[in-house]
This record gives structure tokens, sequence and C-alpha cells, in this order.
């Protein structure tokens, strides 16, 4: 029997590109994006890589607010690149201030929490990390008890819906290029 080759049929860029922000967020793949619009998964790259640089934060930071910031690890081409994706939350309107993806470094983590220091934070709760007692002026910094519960839960919810998230699984991003991507669709998409 002689192989054939897949055709796949021409679409409109502009409704592509919105269906692959559900899907990314609805937590499938490159692959199965591709299956269930019909597009190679090349191309489901290369556009998730677009869409991730055309992507920005639309909403204003609002001043004087409550926030939280945690981390969270997954992988990045093999088990030995632990990768951290950092960023801050208002537990009040349940939206993503800032983000960082890399290394758990005191630089990387400098980058979220001087941007909440800019909007005038009333309060910022985190873990009992070191890092962040060398960030944070005391005033303003809390790490009680249950106090980040609401940024805890978007860590499920972020593990739920990217599987390259999930603890345990054969899914991972094979670039860091990729994983920032996702993250900031399905953050800001």
């Amino acid at each position: 029997m002689k192989y054939q080759r897949k055709h796949y049929k021409y679409r409109s860029k502009t409704i592509e590109d919105h269906e692959i922000s559900l899907l990314i967020k609805e937590g499938c793949g490159m692959r199965s994006i591709g299956r269930i619009l019909a597009i190679s998964p090349s191309t489901v790259i290369r556009r998730i890589l677009k869409i991730g640089r055309s992507v920005n934060r639309s909403s204003v930071i609002q001043f004087g607010q409550i926030y939280q910031v945690d981390e969270l690890f997954t992988y990045v081409g093999n088990k030995n690149n632990r990768t951290c994706i950092a960023y801050s939350f208002n537990p009040k309107t349940k939206e993503v201030i800032g983000f960082v993806v890399g290394k758990r470094t005191e630089i990387n983590l400098k980058k979220i929490i001087s941007t909440l220091l800019l909007a005038n934070a009333k309060q910022i709760i985190t873990d009992k990390l070191n890092i962040y007692k060398k960030l944070i002026p005391k005033e303003i910094h809390s790490t009680r008890n249950r106090g980040i519960n609401h940024i805890e839960r978007q860590n499920l919810n972020l593990r739920t819906h990217l599987k390259r998230l999930n603890r345990r699984t054969i899914c991972y991003s094979k670039s860091l290029g990729m994983l920032l991507a996702v993250v900031k669709i399905y953050f800001w998409g």
C-alpha cells in the first residue's frame, strides 16, 4: 500500500488564532489542536508563537491593592532543565499582574516584585522563601498561614488546564519560547 500524504485545508487566519487560543486554554496539545482544526502541527506551533508575541497585558494595574506572589515548576526540553513560572496575582480581581519564566533567581523575582512596588501595593503576600525577604519591605510583606490560598488555587487551575505544567506527566515544553507563549496566552489571551 502506497503512503498518502495528508493534505490540510486552508482556513481563515483570524478564526484560527482565536480557535487556537481557546484550545490552548482548554488544555489541548499541539497535535490535538492540529487534528481538531485540520492544520499541520508545525503550523500550530508557528501560530502559537505568533499569538504569544502579540498578546500583551490588557488591563491597567490597580494601585494600593493586596497581591499574592508564588511560583510553580515545570521542565523545558528534559527533566534536567527545571524551569520556574513566577507570577503575581490580585485575589480581589482574579487577574495575573505579571509573570516571569526562567530560573528562580533573585533577578527574575525582582521583576515581579518591582512592578508591585511601583503599583504602591498595600500588602504583598508570599510563601516563606528567603529571596522575598530581601526584595519586599517588611511593612508590606506578609507570610501568614493560608495567605496565598488564591494563588495556590490558580496554580492548580494552571496545572489542570495546561498539560505541560502537570506533575508526573510525559507532556512538557521543548522550548522556553513555547512555554512563555502558552502561559502568556493562558493569562492574557
